[in-house]
């Protein structure tokens, strides 16, 4: 049994942890972990969370009136009965459309950033996101041979599974390439092998995009994102969702002591190895089943651990839970913006994510480089 207690943080763990070495042999006293949260994490993020989903369901190019909206959601309510004067379009366009394009943007984008959490606490690297191991990649090819090579209604019902395959795909092709390069090259191994295969995978990937020119359109408002594929898309990722999720939140403690190093980690009685492992494979099925759904959304995992670090403090118990709630708080306002901020036309939520995101991911590039120098 691994002894929490006697865990801190060495140099270079995440920020906001204790900057003391990990101590080895009897403990003198008690050594304190990582830092408390800043601010009052879980309710002030969930908080926010309904705000933005409360925010996305009354504002619409529909032009639902607010108040109906509101008195809709009131009657939704269990013992709760209200008078919506809604008519029977408005009721579909509210409940068929609006409602499961906001909680679909709420799992997607909480399944991003708590992956992104996770895989920046396993490889203790502030860069890393989920995207990492060629799960992007691998989606994209299997999707674009799809949309190519399946013509018709056929192709509209495979994609989700072919880019869930595709995704699971690129992440063993990665795991096993890390595996055949060397053991001992530990995290640095794995990323350097991710790398490579989607380098290999993008280029097949572009390769049968010339192969289906007209196809280029649905391909690349693929690649660009979508978050309205209503309840049946919902209905897909729930199960998946909750297995990744709850793998992840497990391991947050462990992801605390991993943060001090592997040999420390090790002394400690963790099993390194297998903590890695199982992280990393439910990150990498959380990443999968976010991108079967929605296409390719980035820099949703990297924004949001970042912001959670900077409000909650270092401790990943913390972090994972902000991410996640923080995660589909971000996402469901970029899909608000994304519908609305050109109403009635809309602009692929892969944009307004990399609007925000790129500017952000160059802020933490130049701090890493500086706290490296």
């Amino acid at each position: 049994m691994t002894d929490l207690s006697r865990v801190s943080s060495a140099p270079g763990s995440p920020p906001g942890t204790d900057a003391r070495p990990a101590t080895r042999g009897p403990a003198r006293g008690p050594v304190r972990g990582p830092a408390r949260p800043r601010v009052p994490a879980m309710p002030v993020a969930g908080v926010v969370l309904l705000l933005s989903m409360l925010a996305a369901l009354l504002v619409g190019a529909a032009g639902i009136a607010p108040q109906k909206v509101m008195l809709q959601l009131l009657d939704w309510l269990p013992f709760v009965s209200a008078d919506t004067g809604l008519e029977p379009v408005e009721r579909g366009l509210l409940f068929e459309l609006r409602l499961p394009r906001v909680l679909l943007a709420a799992v997607v984008g909480g399944l991003l950033a708590s992956a992104g959490a996770a895989y920046q606490g396993v490889f203790r690297n502030p860069l890393a996101d989920p995207y990492l191991l060629g799960a992007a990649a691998g989606a994209g090819l299997t999707t674009t041979a799809a949309i190519v090579f399946m013509k018709g209604e056929n192709s509209a019902l495979l994609i989700p599974a072919a880019a869930f395959a595709g995704a699971v795909g690129g992440v063993l092709m990665s795991y096993g390439l890390g595996n055949v390069a060397g053991r001992h090259g530990g995290t640095s191994t794995l990323v350097l092998a991710g790398v490579a295969v989607s380098s290999f995978l993008t280029a097949v990937q572009t390769f049968l995009q010339q192969l289906g020119v007209e196809e280029l359109r649905r391909i690349y408002a693929w690649i660009l994102g979508d978050v309205g594929g209503g309840w049946s898309q919902l209905r897909l990722v729930a199960p998946y969702a909750v297995v990744s999720v709850a793998l992840m939140l497990a391991h947050g403690r462990l992801l605390d002591v991993l943060s001090v190093g592997d040999d420390e980690a090790a002394s400690l009685g963790l099993n390194v190895a297998r903590v890695r492992l199982l992280v990393l494979l439910a990150a990498s099925l959380a990443t999968a089943s976010a991108v079967a759904v929605s296409g390719l959304i980035g820099f949703v995992g990297i924004v949001v651990p970042h912001m959670a670090r900077r409000l909650a403090g270092g401790s990943y118990r913390v972090v994972l839970p902000f991410s996640l709630l923080g995660g589909a708080a971000f996402l469901v306002l970029a899909d608000l913006i994304a519908r609305t901020v050109l109403a009635p036309a809309e602009l692929p939520i892969g944009v307004v994510t990399a609007f925000v995101g790129a500017p952000f991911f160059v802020a933490v590039l130049r701090v890493t480089r500086e706290v490296g120098t």
